[in-house]
């Protein structure tokens, strides 16, 4: 990790790989990462951790499977949201978005429980920018 600032906007021009996120720094054992997403992502659940979502650009909803039932949360640019852990979710983004995420490192971004990863998502636990 270098110790330079990042500019958000240019570091999301270095890759067009769909909801496979970039860590662009760490804060103690937190990664930050960035992600192009567009269409649907796959229902997962993270049993240990929460899951920050910050809007970047266009629109995210996610869909929230909670015990009083189903919900979807619409975030647009500027927005942000904690999934709580344990929480079965489903972001989505029909015309595409910008995010930023805050995870523990090596959390893989389809959570410990999940449908099939599809086959364009090259990683899920996030490349290092510039990767």
């Amino acid at each position: 990790m270098s110790n330079e600032p990042i500019t958000l906007a240019e570091a999301l021009t270095t890759f067009d790989a769909l909801w496979s996120p970039r860590v662009v720094t760490r804060v103690n054992d937190y990664d930050v990462r960035i992600a192009k997403v567009e269409g649907e992502h796959v229902w997962h659940v993270h049993d240990d951790t929460d899951e920050f979502f910050l809007v970047l650009s266009g629109e995210l909803h996610i869909a929230l499977r909670e015990p009083d039932g189903e919900r979807t949360v619409r975030l647009g640019q500027g927005a942000v949201f904690t999934v709580p852990r344990g929480t079965e979710h489903k972001p989505s983004s029909a015309a595409g978005a910008s995010i930023l995420m805050f995870e523990p490192t090596g959390t893989p971004s389809v959570g410990d429980r999940h449908d099939a990863v599809p086959a364009h998502v090259d990683a899920t636990t996030g490349h290092p920018l510039g990767q």
